[in-house]
């Protein structure tokens, strides 16, 4: 679906601009933009996707665990992803 701004009453180009960039973002764009700047190989897709389910399987065991021990657990979050950016975009691994 395109994403279209049009001028309310006497609003600037700038305003125009923001609410643009405001639109593009609730929609994801900006983000599939940078994924998609560099290639990233199927088996470094694969292996992120593992890290962040892990992660995700990790908080809700400790929610579980928080929850069943009577205490009050922090949001479940998707832990981060163990991939650094080296030179060129690739990712490697932490050492």
């Amino acid at each position: 679906m395109p994403i279209r701004v049009k001028s309310r009453g006497n609003e600037t180009v700038e305003q125009m601009v923001r609410r643009f960039k405001k639109l593009c973002e609730k929609e994801g764009l900006t983000k599939d933009l940078k994924a998609r700047q560099f290639h990233e190989k199927p088996s470094e897709v694969k292996r992120r996707m593992d890290i962040r389910r892990e992660g995700l399987r990790m908080a809700a065991r400790r929610a579980a665990a928080a929850k069943a021990a009577g205490r009050s657990a922090r949001p479940v979050q998707p832990a981060k992803s163990k991939l650094k950016r080296g030179p060129g975009g690739r990712g490697r691994s932490k050492d």
